[in-house]
This record gives C-alpha cells, sequence and structure tokens, in this order.
C-alpha cells in the first residue's frame, strides 16, 4: 500500500480521488471513517481515511496493490486493519493485510509468503486480538475455494510494535468455515453522500 500526498490536485472535496466507493467502516466515537474506492478496473484499489466532523476532513489517502476486501479501525490505538486480495484466475488467491499507522502514516504487510493470502473479512475483537477471514491459498480440487475460507484470531499484546512479514503460516491457520463475499457498495455509496451532503440544520423562527 501506497501513500498518496494528501491534498495533491487542490481540490476542496475531501473525497476527490476515491473513485466509486466501494467499502465504509466508521469508528464514530473516534471520529474516523476510512473508504475504499475503485477507479477504472472497478476494483478497491484506493483507501481515504477522514475525521468526520460537521465538515469532512481527510487525514491519509493510500493505494493498495490487491483490490480491497475489508477494513477496521484498532479500537483505541490509531492503526487501521486493511485486507486486500483476490484470485489470480487460474491457481491462487492472493493478498495482504495491512496495518496503517494513521499518526505516521507508516503501512506495514503483515504476511510473509510471498503471495499472501486473500483477506475477505476483519474484526477487533478486543485490543489484542484480530479476527482474520482468508479464502485458502489455492483452489486445487477444492470445490468450495471461493465460497469457503478460514479463520485465525491473531493476538498480539501490542499491536503498534508488529513487525513486516511478521505472521507466518503457523500465525495464519485456523478452521474451516463459510467465506461469502458480500458487496458493500451501495452501502458505501450512501454512507459517503451523507458525510459530502449533511443534513441541513433549520433554525425554528420566534414569534415575529
Amino acid at each position: 500500500m501506497i501513500p498518496i500526498p494528501v491534498g495533491r490536485d487542490g481540490s476542496d472535496d475531501p473525497f476527490d480521488g476515491i473513485g466509486d466507493p466501494v467499502l465504509f467502516v466508521a469508528a464514530k466515537q473516534r471520529g474516523l471513517a476510512a473508504v475504499a474506492g475503485a477507479h477504472e478496473d472497478g476494483e478497491a484499489r484506493t483507501v481515504g481515511v477522514f475525521h468526520i466532523t460537521d465538515r469532512p476532513r481527510r487525514r491519509r489517502l493510500l493505494s493498495s496493490r490487491h483490490p480491497v476486501n475489508a477494513m477496521a479501525f484498532h479500537p483505541t490505538l490509531p492503526l487501521l486493519a486493511v485486507g486486500s486480495g483476490e484470485y489470480d484466475g487460474g491457481y491462487h488467491f492472493e493478498g495482504e493485510l495491512l496495518l496503517v499507522d494513521l499518526d505516521t502514516g507508516t503501512v506495514l504487510s503483515l504476511i510473509a509468503h510471498h503471495l499472501g493470502r486473500h483477506v475477505i473479512g476483519l474484526e477487533w475483537l478486543n485490543h489484542h486480538e484480530l479476527r482474520v477471514l482468508m479464502a485458502p491459498p489455492d483452489d486445487y480440487k477444492d470445490s468450495k475455494a471461493h465460497v469457503e475460507g478460514h479463520v485465525a484470531v491473531l493476538h498480539r499484546g501490542d499491536w503498534t510494535t508488529v513487525g513486516a512479514s511478521s505472521l507466518t503460516h503457523r500465525d495464519l491457520a485456523g478452521p474451516r468455515v463459510p467465506a461469502p463475499r458480500p458487496d458493500h457498495r451501495e452501502a458505501a455509496r450512501r454512507a459517503v453522500a451523507r458525510l459530502a451532503s449533511p443534513p441541513v440544520r433549520r433554525h425554528h423562527a420566534g414569534p415575529g
């Protein structure tokens, strides 16, 4: 995932450059939102992180190597987990589990294997545990590889000290479970539209 300079085109629209919203997640109590957007190829490869106030302000803009399928804000730390991945069309499922430091903009790719894993879902269970849903590594003799996957719960005492390429096959091993690939586009478009055009506050005039 590559950082893109914020405000590089001088636009006042915080959502400019995102493309068509495909995935939206928010940490409302912390005033944060993340949007993954698609451009010409229809795949969500751009991620924007925003402060959501009366007037949304973009904090980070990033470009992903693989389509983004899942995102989750850490409950308290300034971290965003991003799961990406895709089927290569012939055999393998490839992707990354990324950890974005929202303060510094540093992005770490956590999976050690050079093909990574196709990450489908992410959920922080608490301050220390991240639940990761992944497609199988490949679909060789596996008729259900496109509808099932593996789930692993990663435990780290301090996620700010996790290193790049530090997750091994053993870390990501987990039981086989149903792994639907839901389409979040409509919900993402509605959420971004609400942020871009907040409701007008009506002021009731007193008796004249």
